[in-house]
């Protein structure tokens, strides 16, 4: 199974994708898109020119390798992703071949917390528009309205939140 978890900064993503890693069957990826993202706006990012140099920046090739098979003969594979790295120019119908998650926080609380490295920022940077295409994209073309998680439910109470999306 290849979830994909769908968030955007400042929204305790980085500790979901750990609890995740603690697992013995999951495989994690950490935003396969990043490098992507970087070459494509030039932004000055720490270690963005390590990152670039390092991983695929071919969005095709990302995309083909994260709806295929689960890597180290695991059976979950889980993808961490934040929704700003969905450059206008990269399609979106390749995440249909994954099981999609939603991870949120009440965007005045991202704001403020982001807003203290990045004094000037966008909705799109806050990945906001193309979390809610995203989702809207999910629900129509499944019927399904998929899982959204709440980072503050998660927060006050990780257990339960865990066992109701692992459901």
């Amino acid at each position: 199974m290849n979830i994909a978890m769908w968030s955007g900064p400042r929204n305790v993503s980085t500790a979901l994708m750990r609890s995740w890693g603690a697992r013995a069957d999951t495989f994690v990826t950490d935003e396969p898109l990043y490098a992507h993202y970087l070459l494509e706006t030039g932004l000055d990012h720490p270690a963005r020119d390590e990152i670039v140099a390092a991983y695929e920046t071919d969005w095709l090739k990302v995309a083909d390798w994260l709806g295929g098979p689960v890597p180290d003969g695991r059976s979950i594979w889980y993808q961490k992703h934040m929704t700003h790295h969905l450059l206008p120019g990269i399609g979106r119908r390749w995440v249909l071949g994954l099981t999609n998650c939603f991870l949120i926080r009440e965007p005045g609380a991202v704001i403020l917390s982001y807003a203290k490295v990045r004094p000037e920022l966008t909705a799109e940077e806050l990945g906001l528009p193309q979390q809610s295409e995203l989702f809207e994209l999910v629900r129509r073309e499944t019927g399904r309205v998929p899982p959204v998680v709440d980072s503050l439910d998660l927060l006050e109470d990780p257990r339960r939140i865990l066992g109701l999306l692992c459901q």
